[in-house]
Formats: C-alpha cells, structure tokens, sequence
C-alpha cells in the first residue's frame, strides 16, 4: 500500500475554484466567446486575403548551402559569365533519324530559340556549337540559355511556363526537352505538390472514419477541422506576407498543411475529451472550459511549445529551402495552437451540450476514462518485464540496419520518367558521357589558367574539359565534365579533389558540386541538430513534469522509436526491400535531408504523444501519489486520445507511399512507420511499462531542483 505525501494530497471542495493562468484563459474565452470569434473572424479575414495567392508567391528552388564555395561561384558566373551559371536553362533536342540540326531538328531549334530569347528573364541564348554541345552522332544538340537574373527562383518559374511550349516543339522524330537544375527542380516540385494533393485526397475519407469513431458524434468530429482550416488560411497568409520580403520554399506550404491537420486533429481531440468528462460534472459550461485548459490545455500548450523547439532546431541548417520549411510548418502550428487554446474552448462554450449531437448509439461522451485502455495498463502493471522487453527487441531489431545507413542528394530519379527534365537528362547522359549532366564549373584568374587547365586535365574524375571562356574581370570559366554521374559519390571525391589541388585562387561550382555541398553541410549539422533538439526535449519535459528521470526516460524512448524508423528506411529506400510492391527504383541510399528533416518532424510529433501520456500520468500521481494509479490512470485517460491521433496519423502518412514520385514516399513511410511504432511499442507499451518499473522514481525530484524548476501541476 502506498502511502500518499502530505504535499500531494487533493484539497476538499471549495465553492469558486482556483484556476491558474490557463484556467483564467479558459473563463475568458468561454464569457467572452463572442469576442473570441470576432478576433479570429476578422485575423482569418485578413490573411485569408492573401491565402490564395500564396502558391504562386512560394519559390521552387533553395536547395543550396548558403554561403558554400559553389553558390559564391555560381553567383561569379551569373555575374561575369553571361549568366551561364548552373540555374541556367538548358534545352536538349533529339532526332532519331538524321542530324538534329537539319530538316525539322533545325526548325525546332529555331523555335526554342525564339522561345527564350522572348523571356524576359533570359539574358542570351546559346545556339548548339560541334564538338561541344552537339554530340559525335549530330542527332542530339544542347541550346544554353543564360539568366537575366541572379534569383534561382526566377528560372525555376521561367522552366514552369517554357517546358510545355518547348516540348510542343517536338514532332517528325524530333524531341525537345527542358532539363539542367532548374529544369529538374521545376519537375520535381509540381510532381510532389501533385503527389501530396492527391494523397490528402485519398487519406480524408479514412480520416474522418477514424475522427467519428474517436469522437463518437459527428458535431465533436468536425471541431478538428475548424483547427485545421484556421490555422492553414493563417499560415498561408502569413507564408504569403513573409514571401514578400524574401524567399519562401514551396514545400513550406505543403507541411504547413500536413501538420495543420495533424496537430489540429490531435490537440481537438484531447481538449474536447477532457471538456465532455468535466462537463458532466461542472456547475457550468465555463467552469468545465476552465477545468479543461488547467488540465489538457496546459498538456497542448507543452506538446505545442515541443514541436516548435524541435522544428526551430532545423533553422540551423543554413539552407533556405530547410529554413523556410520550418518556418512553415511552424507558423501553422503557431496558429493552431493558439486556436486550440482560445477559439476551440469558445466553440466549446457556445456548443456546450450540443457538442455531442449527432452521436453514434455506442458511443460514451461523458467519461474520458477507457476501461479497455486501463484493462491494457493493469496487464502491463502486472508483466512489464515482459511486455517492456518484446517491445524493445522490436525497436531494436529495427534500428539495427541504422549502422549502415547511407545518404545522398537525390538523382534524376526522384522526377517521373515522363517528365521533361528527365527525359532531357537521358538524352544528354547517352549523347555526351554521364556525367554532362552534372558539368563542373571553375572560375580562375586569367593569370591561373593553364595551372588549373593542367590539374583538371590530369584529373581521374574529369573526362573532359571545354574551351575556356573569358570573364569580364580578368578571370576565365573552365566548365569540366566529370566522368561519373552527378549523384554518385565518385563526383564529390572528384569535388573534393579539385579543392584540394587547383590553384588556391580558383572556385569549383555547378549544380552537382552544389548538391554535394549541401549534402556536406546537411552531414555536418545533423549531430548538433539532434542534440539541440534532444536537449531542448528534455529541458521541456524535465519543466512540464518536474521529475528528471521520467523526462530522460520520455526522451530516449521516442529516440529509440526515431533510430527505429531510420532502420526501417535504410531496409526499403537503400536495400530496395519491398520496391517492387511501392512502385519506386531504389537509389541506393536515402535523400540527404531525411535525417535533419524527417528527425525533426518524428521527434516533434512522438513528444507530442509523450507530453499526452505523461501529463495525464503526472496528473494521476499529483492526485494520490500512487505510482500504479499514475501508470494505469494515466494510460486509461490518454491511451484511446494516443491511439485515434495515431491512427489518423499514420493514415494520412501512408497514403502518401501511393504517390508517384520517390520524396513523398520516403517522407510518408518514414514518418507513418515512426508514428506507428511510438504509439503502439512506444507510448502504450514500453513507456508504461517503464514506469512500472521505475516506480516513485520515475515522479522523485531533488529539492534543489523544485526551488530552479517553475510550478507545473496538472491536477486539478
């Protein structure tokens, strides 16, 4: 029998409860609800304005290491070289049966000229020269198009309005394509923005399955949508103003509404579960909203506050397609946050028992106690060993492949064979060697030239090297074609190479030393951003629950889940396991962002369930400092709140592997295997069991610690 402190002991009824700070945030919005709706009515005006127009302010480039030796040279050669730099746009035509410059390949050839030279974001045109960008066969030429620009973004939408005009040039045996980094990327984007609609359009049906059955009534289902709706119109807006000022990946938008819907559906659930049991006891409609922020409030208000440290992590990456990723997905969790917080409880106030129309016969909407759930925690109170065990060779044994786990910029194949981009890439690969796609360019002093022109031509990696161009500042472009394919680890040790052996004075860009870069910085910063993300973790957990240990334990448990997933995906996006039935071509390892990106992303959502479990642990064990009624209490209150927000989860993530193109794949099987894994082996067997075992331990703080930590009860 455990005895319970004095200090924890729950005070007797009084008449006008005392609320903290939330708890008045609570009274507030439900008496002044109508205040409440105005303010968002008119702050979702406002932005909403802008909302539309978002997509077409959003950029499609950014995949770059700011302030790498190959960005300063291609921003050299954008300037000095007739824009001819990497972003430059690049058209191959092909003629399968006689020269491509003769009979119609020269008409086509006339036409995209004409074409680019009648953009205004071209600067010149390069017209197909013998013996270096029409090939020994004549049938396939390259016509070079330099950029009046120094924005990347610009050329990747000048590529969105001329590859179909480009393409429509083709016809007799002729084919035109648009390719080179600017081309690709233009590919890329509309491939995945088409993937990710398209799988939201799949998962919905199955989501608000999962929505009604959670709830139990259809009006309850539909609050989470209100969240989701408000915070992605304000997210876009605010994308949109941000926009303004300076670029923004389009990917932003796309996670801002995956984590709108996610996080809108997770906090709608746990708010509205806790207010449906307070109000069967409540006097009134505000006091039960009060009661609710005091209690599931202040876990949502922690769960927000985590996502957005392990997301703010990712701003170290100095990339702006991964900074402005963040920043999207954070400012939709911003706004969803502070909807569940002030507009969810005035709806709630406003809905008061009408909440629960409309609700399925069996379902219960007044006790947010699961005896199922509390079945499954007294059988974990009795086995922990064995259930905590079985759990944790299933982690185990999945995060073991993480050891050889290998990373890479992606290739050509993460864009849809059909694709312009693609086709022209192929094309330029067999005319001209396999590594034409990917051309090395070094700026030198004119003074260096024959030094530099004696390393590359004495090079291994190179295969040959292009007449020099002069510059416009007593310097001189040597374009050099690497003997191997831009995405293969042989043209970063040719990088390397290079650096290390051209005069000191000399600058290696293009677009295949730019991914390499970008695949450097992203090695190189992935251990800080991990352990940024672990520490700041754990400094939340340890300040909500107040007990180091359960914090520590709460962190490592969702890092063995992570480590779990990665394993996962060096088995299907490396080895190829399971290829076959996804419908992708491996690529022999995994694209270089996921292990920044995607750690982000999975920490931020397993600490989401974390704070969901434990809080209502902590909340149980402030009430009877019963360590079994904090385990099995805190599991029978959460655990059908975990496994609902789950289940829509790893649907929506999952649809995402019925998509064509590579990315969406890997991000949707990545992310649904580690939001599977961290509620059912994680949060509903592993931890519980933990704290079986840990005991009052789990819950024990120095005194020194109370006296630095602030006040956080969850008990009300």
């Amino acid at each position: 029998m455990n005895t319970v402190p004095t200090d924890r002991l729950t005070p007797g009824p009084v008449a006008s409860p005392v609320h903290g700070p939330l708890g008045r945030l609570g009274l507030l919005t439900a008496t002044r609800r109508r205040a409440v709706f105005l303010a968002w009515g008119l702050l979702v005006l406002v932005l909403g304005v802008f909302a539309p127009r978002v997509e077409s302010a959003l950029a499609g480039a950014g995949w770059e290491a700011s302030g790498s030796e190959s960005v300063q040279t291609r921003d050299v050669v954008q300037r000095e070289f007739a824009g001819l730099s990497s972003a430059a746009l690049m058209v191959v035509l092909h003629r399968a049966d006689g020269p491509v410059l003769e009979g119609p390949g020269a008409a086509a050839v006339r036409g995209a000229t004409a074409l680019l030279e009648a953009d205004p974001r071209i600067s010149g045109v390069v017209a197909p020269q013998p013996g270096l960008s029409v090939s020994q066969d004549a049938r396939t030429a390259i016509v070079q198009a330099g950029a009046a620009t120094a924005s990347t973004n610009e050329l990747v939408r000048a590529a969105d309005d001329l590859k179909e005009p480009l393409r429509e040039l083709g016809g007799d045996g002729v084919t035109v394509a648009l390719t080179g980094s600017s081309g690709m990327w233009s590919d890329f984007n509309e491939a995945n923005l088409e993937a990710m609609l398209k799988s939201e359009l799949y998962s919905w049906p199955v989501t608000m399955a999962i929505l009604v059955l959670a709830f139990g009534s259809l009006v309850a289902a539909g609050l989470p949508l209100l969240l989701t709706i408000t915070g992605l119109v304000a997210a876009a807006g605010s994308l949109f103003l941000a926009a303004q000022l300076g670029d923004i990946s389009i990917w932003a938008m796309n996670f801002a509404m995956m984590f709108a819907l996610a996080l809108g559906i997770d906090y709608a659930l746990f708010i509205v579960v806790r207010f449906r049991a307070a109000r069967a006891k409540a006097a009134s409609v505000e006091q039960a909203v009060a009661e609710t922020l005091e209690t599931a409030g202040k876990a949502v208000l922690f769960s927000g506050i985590t996502v957005l440290i392990s997301l703010s992590a990712v701003m170290l990456v100095p990339s702006p397609a991964f900074r402005s990723m963040a920043l999207g997905i954070m400012l939709a969790v911003t706004f969803v946050l502070a909807a569940s917080l002030t507009l969810l409880p005035a709806v709630l106030a406003k809905l008061d028992g009408r909440i629960n129309a409309l609700a399925l016969p069996w379902a219960s909407t007044t006790d947010s106690h699961s005896p199922r759930f509390a079945a499954w925690g007294e059988k974990l109170w009795r086995h922990p060993i064995a259930f905590g065990a079985a759990s944790l060779a299933v982690l185990v044994a999945l995060a073991l492949p993480l050891i050889g786990l290998q990373t890479g910029m992606p290739s050509i194949k993460v864009v849809p064979a059909e694709d312009s981009s693609r086709v022209g890439y192929a094309l330029v690969g067999e005319a001209f060697g396999p590594g034409a796609a990917g051309t090395l360019q070094i700026v030198v002093p004119a003074a260096e030239q024959a030094a530099a022109q004696a390393v590359l031509d004495g090079d291994r990696g190179i295969a040959r090297v292009m007449p020099a161009m002069p510059g416009t500042a007593q310097q001189v472009l040597l374009q050099a074609v690497p003997t191997t394919d831009p995405s293969d680890p042989a043209t970063g040790d040719t990088v390397d190479r290079l650096r290390d052996t051209l005069p000191a004075t000399a600058m290696v860009g293009g677009a295949a030393a730019e991914n390499y870069d970008l695949e450097t910085v992203l090695s190189d910063k992935t251990p800080l951003v991990v352990g940024v993300v672990l520490a700041l973790g754990f400094l939340l957990l340890l300040v909500a629950l107040q007990a180091p240990l359960i914090a520590a334990l709460g962190v490592v448990t969702n890092l063995l889940a992570t480590a779990a997933a990665f394993g996962a995906a060096r088995l299907i996006f490396q080895d190829g396991h399971g290829a076959g039935l996804l419908g992708f071509e491996p690529q022999g390892f995994l694209d270089a962002w996921a292990p920044v990106f995607f750690f982000a992303m999975i920490f931020a959502i397993g600490m989401d369930y974390t704070v969901f479990l434990l809080a209502s642990a902590k909340e149980h064990w402030e009430r009877t400092g019963d360590p079994r009624q904090a385990m099995v209490g805190g599991l029978a209150h959460s655990g059908r709140v975990i496994f609902a927000a789950a289940g829509v989860m790893v649907a929506v993530f999952f649809t995402f592997a019925l998509s064509g193109p590579l990315p969406p794949k890997e991000m949707g099987i990545v992310l649904g295997i580690a939001v599977l894994l961290d509620a059912a082996l994680i949060r509903l067997v592993l931890l519980p069991a933990l704290l079986r075992l840990t005991g009052s331990a789990a819950w024990a703080s120095p005194r020194w610690l109370r006296r630095v930590l602030p006040n956080v009860r969850f008990s009300h």
